[in-house]
């Protein structure tokens, strides 16, 4: 048996990795005991919508503390609903805010964006990238396939990666593969498909996010966990989320184990991540936090490995933006994001729950409160859910 090592010597930074033994330990340096503990990186949830308050900003944003209680270091929106998630990444990035680093590509470009030419395509990516201060930018059905070309060669002009969706048209996600789109967002509408998809999906090299967890072609994979899910037992869940929004779960729709499309979808994932397509973690910002956890069992759930499928969830993930010299590996030099976990998720993907700690940016949490006990011990501020209801007259 052999322990890993991870020192974050100099304020958010990895320093040392290796064998116990081969590691030198600074003079002053605190040192926790973990053995029995698996360590590994934080999530990186590159789809994840976040619904605000809009307007109303807020001192702690629910989701995010739920998103880094669950081992969400980083996530990012592929569009926006508003413009809020600019102050908020700007607060989270100062330090004011608690939870994830958070990236988005802004509202998205639309039909609205009336994009005529290649010009048009320049000036209205130009105006988004720098009104949102975003390197990315998400294009959703804004034309015929000339227009969504022009948007991609503007992007390229531009510097901006530009990600996707084909609004459940197979033919139309299969020109945005040949076209050049660095991401492709939600399921492939049509399962089973075959070598010539699988091809075409690894040469292009576009990161497939298939948000099973709203799945394409039968009822999503967010009713069959809040289904088979007592969510009043999650302590957890209870303690990060408001009473009304628990509640509004409570409301989904029954179906049949047999309806579900995400096993048929995940393995066809499987082929194409075998044939070398690249794929990433999304999990369209449904039922915060633990929900990433149900869309990377349901990825795994058509045969993938779990060493593949924490290693998409992570190192993969911050690939598709652009993010991978930072993030997503413990590595000397990259920043101190990761998990510490009670129980192996290699032996069991279910295990990734088991989350004791999370460290973002070099910050040590406990999972279940977000109590910070390193370099400072600090617990959360009261959040205005934890109010003691009356009692009953």
């Amino acid at each position: 048996m052999f322990v890993i090592v991870v020192l974050s010597i100099t304020d958010n930074l990895i320093t040392g990795v290796g064998l116990c033994g081969d590691i030198e330990i600074p003079d002053g340096a605190e040192v926790r005991d973990m053995s029995g503990k698996t360590i590994y990186p934080g999530l990186v949830d590159i789809h994840a919508h976040t619904w605000v308050a809009w307007g109303v900003h807020r001192s702690q944003i629910s989701q995010f503390l739920a998103q880094l209680a669950y081992g969400v270091t980083t996530q990012r929106d592929p569009q926006t609903s508003s413009e809020d998630v600019v102050t908020y990444s700007d607060r989270m990035e100062i330090g004011d805010l608690i939870g994830p680093r958070i990236y988005s590509t802004g509202p998205g470009v639309f039909s609205a964006d009336n994009i005529k030419s290649l010009d048009d395509a320049r000036d209205v990516l130009r105006r988004y990238s720098e009104h949102y201060n975003t390197k990315t930018i998400k294009q959703y059905m804004a034309g015929d396939r000339k227009v969504r070309q022009w948007v991609i060669m503007a992007a390229r002009e531009l510097g901006l990666t530009p990600t996707t969706e084909g609004g459940s048209n197979f033919t139309m996600n299969l020109t945005l593969m040949q076209d050049g789109y660095a991401g492709l967002e939600h399921s492939l509408p049509i399962s089973p498909f075959y070598s010539d998809v699988v091809k075409l999906g690894a040469f292009s090299g576009l990161v497939y996010t298939p948000t099973f967890i709203v799945a394409y072609g039968g009822p999503s994979g967010r009713q069959y966990y809040l289904t088979h899910t007592d969510m009043d037992a999650v302590d957890r869940v209870k303690f990060f989320t408001p009473h009304d929004e628990l509640d509004k779960w409570k409301a989904t729709q029954w179906y049949r184990d047999d309806q579900y499309v995400h096993p048929l979808h995940a393995e066809q994932l499987k082929k194409w991540m075998d044939g070398g397509g690249k794929a990433g973690l999304g999990s369209h910002g449904e039922v915060q936090g633990l929900g990433v956890h149900w869309e990377l069992w349901m990825m795994a759930s058509g045969g993938l490995g779990n060493h593949a499928a924490l290693r998409m969830a992570t190192l993969d993930s911050a690939d598709a933006i652009g993010l991978a010299g930072d993030i997503g590996s413990l590595e000397v030099g990259k920043l101190a994001d990761l998990q510490i976990l009670d129980a192996n998720p290699l032996d069991d993907l279910a295990n990734t729950t088991a989350i004791r700690y999370v460290m973002k940016n070099g910050r040590l949490y406990e999972a279940e409160t977000l109590t910070e006990t390193w370099p400072r011990q600090r617990a959360l501020e009261p959040q205005w859910w934890w109010e003691v209801e009356p009692e009953q007259q």
